[in-house]
């Protein structure tokens, strides 16, 4: 069993933007096929710059806030309950647009 909770873990910068923060609950290694199981937090206008995985599927759950996710040149909003499941391949991007902190659940399983 692992056990992990978010108030006790440090902050860290999400790859494709130092600015925006991170809290990662599971890391690669911890279960088979996972890469990291972690929540981000968008400041409004912050962007994580459109990037694809050729090895793993990534799904993001929104918490809180409001933002949208670009898919292979596609927007969709990114709304509180929302969940995007993104393939092998799939260029996304995700952007806060709203006023307020934009707080996504999300994790990668290998491929």
């Amino acid at each position: 069993m692992i056990n992990t909770s978010l108030q006790d873990l440090p902050e860290e910068s999400v790859s494709h933007n130092p600015e925006i923060k991170k809290k990662v609950m599971l890391r690669f290694g911890d279960l088979p096929h996972l890469t990291n199981f972690s929540q981000a937090r968008f400041a409004p206008g912050q962007t994580a710059s459109a990037h694809a995985h050729q090895d793993m599927c990534e799904v993001f759950f929104v918490e809180h806030g409001s933002g949208v996710i670009r898919v292979n040149n596609q927007e969709y909003p990114l709304l509180p309950g929302n969940c995007i499941a993104i393939e092998v391949g799939e260029v996304h991007e995700v952007v806060n647009t709203g006023s307020t902190e934009l707080v996504l659940t999300y994790f990668g399983l290998r491929v």
